[in-house]
């Protein structure tokens, strides 16, 4: 009668086996966004698909889209400068409103925001991102061409 234990331990085994693997932090329950944009979701604005369109070496047009998380008050995009020593200006623009729990694309209609610096398609430029209510985000923004796909025709440098 040697089987009856055995039989025991592996029946607690199976039904442990699955429980081992339950835990916190899935993949499939993290925010991830394929594509070739930078995105930042720790303020009251989320910059989503941040890019610099460029083309021609030196020049380019910031793209995102600003999503504001506050119901009850509008936010403001007012600057943009460069971070970490990197040697990028932006032109001046007006300042982008963004509606309260609105959602404001600067591709569409194009905001024009123009950086002129040291960079190229395939670069990573680290930008800083400065909002009305004196919050900043910091991006590291990848460098994409404007000669094809989505952001074909979007660099207004």
């Amino acid at each position: 009668m040697q089987l009856r234990p055995l039989a025991i331990a592996a029946a607690v085994l199976a039904l442990a086996a699955p429980l081992s693997s339950c835990g916190f932090d899935y993949a499939t329950e993290r925010d991830y966004t394929p594509g070739s944009g930078a995105n930042n979701r720790e303020g009251v604005v989320d910059v989503l698909s941040a890019v610099v369109v460029s083309g021609a070496e030196g020049s380019g047009t910031f793209v995102a889209s600003l999503s504001n998380n506050d119901i009850e008050e509008e936010q403001t995009f007012t600057g943009l400068s460069a971070s970490d020593g990197a040697t990028v200006e932006a032109a001046e623009f007006e300042p982008v409103t963004i509606a309260p729990g609105g959602l404001v694309n600067l591709a569409e209609p194009p905001a024009e925001i123009v950086l002129t610096g040291e960079f190229g398609a395939g670069d990573v430029v680290p930008l800083a991102i400065d909002f009305g209510s004196g919050e900043r985000v910091m991006l590291n923004v990848p460098v994409v061409t404007d000669d094809s796909g989505y952001w074909e025709g979007l660099d207004a440098s």
